[in-house]
């Protein structure tokens, strides 16, 4: 057998390089990203939208390509005559907003505790470990039960709820990526120099683990999306005067049989922006792992 059956790379291919496509994905995979982040924010600017008052004359209309519809409402009207554009652009801009808030909150304990966990280990790793395996073993919709009926419903208590809920995950994840960087020889001479412990975490230790916390900041997005999306359909995220892709989703429930486009955009909206976020996480996990990218 020839050398270059035994090496493709011998005849002068370049090898493959494993990061280039995770490159792509994440350019590509941003792109619409922000596109639907600039129109939620700068289309209501323009003065493009319809009016957002009720115009019970023109309840259920459907939207404008269906018989019947109209430009003046180009996704139809709600129950009450409401402009459903208007209510899913301004419910588009609060439920980013809390994807983005929620994943932040949820990141940086979790972050840290994992940090903690994965350097000092001994006990310090026991207790942290006992407390993600507790936070992991609870329903998701439990832990929001009870501190919304303790607390009331509210961002702030949504907030405390995506937190909870999203923290054990990050720190699990981060607790394996510092337990590797840890034994790396930079630590050891960090060490042997007279760095203290603080200096080696915060300064060293947390920097390395910034590729690794941005792609799960990312998966948290679409997770604190879903999460939100699901305790407003139950009635216990977003309250009235305000407005998510969740909410509208719950007040279009009733209407599926007559005007099923007050649930079908929303809807719509929420499985493709958590897929596109969730790919992108996954994108960014690719390009900063290498042996996934081997993979």
């Amino acid at each position: 057998m020839s050398q270059l059956e035994l090496d493709p790379t011998a005849a002068g291919t370049p090898p493959r390089r494993p990061g280039r496509r995770a490159r792509t994905s994440v350019f590509w995979l941003s792109l619409p990203l922000a596109v639907v982040s600039v129109g939620v924010f700068v289309l209501p600017l323009t003065g493009l939208l319809p009016a957002a008052g009720q115009d019970l004359a023109a309840t259920r209309q459907p939207p404008a390509l269906m018989p019947g519809g109209t430009w003046a409402h180009p996704l139809g009207t709600d129950k009450l005559g409401q402009d459903v554009l208007t209510q899913f652009v301004t419910a588009g801009r609060l439920t980013i907003v809390i994807g983005l808030v929620g994943a932040l909150v949820a990141i940086g304990p979790g972050t840290l505790l994992g940090v903690l966990a994965g350097y000092f280990r001994g006990w310090v790793d026991r207790v942290i470990s006992v407390l993600i395996d507790a936070q992991l073993a609870l329903p998701f919709i439990l832990v929001a039960l009870a501190i919304i009926a303790n607390r009331g419903s509210s961002l702030p208590v949504l907030f405390l709820v995506l937190a909870l809920t999203g923290w054990a995950v990050c720190a699990r994840v981060t607790r394996s990526a510092t337990m590797a960087i840890r034994e790396r020889q930079f630590v050891f001479g960090l060490r042997a120099a007279g760095a203290s412990e603080p200096r080696i975490v915060f300064r060293h230790i947390l920097p390395n683990l910034a590729g690794t916390t941005v792609a799960l900041g990312t998966l948290q997005v679409g997770t604190a999306i879903l999460v939100e999306s699901a305790l407003s359909f139950l009635g216990l995220g977003v309250v009235p005067p305000m407005n998510s892709w969740g909410s509208m989703l719950a007040s279009g429930q009733d209407e599926l049989s007559q005007a099923w486009w007050i649930a079908f955009f929303p809807g719509l909206a929420i499985t493709l922006l958590v897929l596109l976020v969730n790919l992108l996480g996954d994108a960014l996990l690719t390009h900063h792992d290498p042996r996934k990218a081997r993979r």
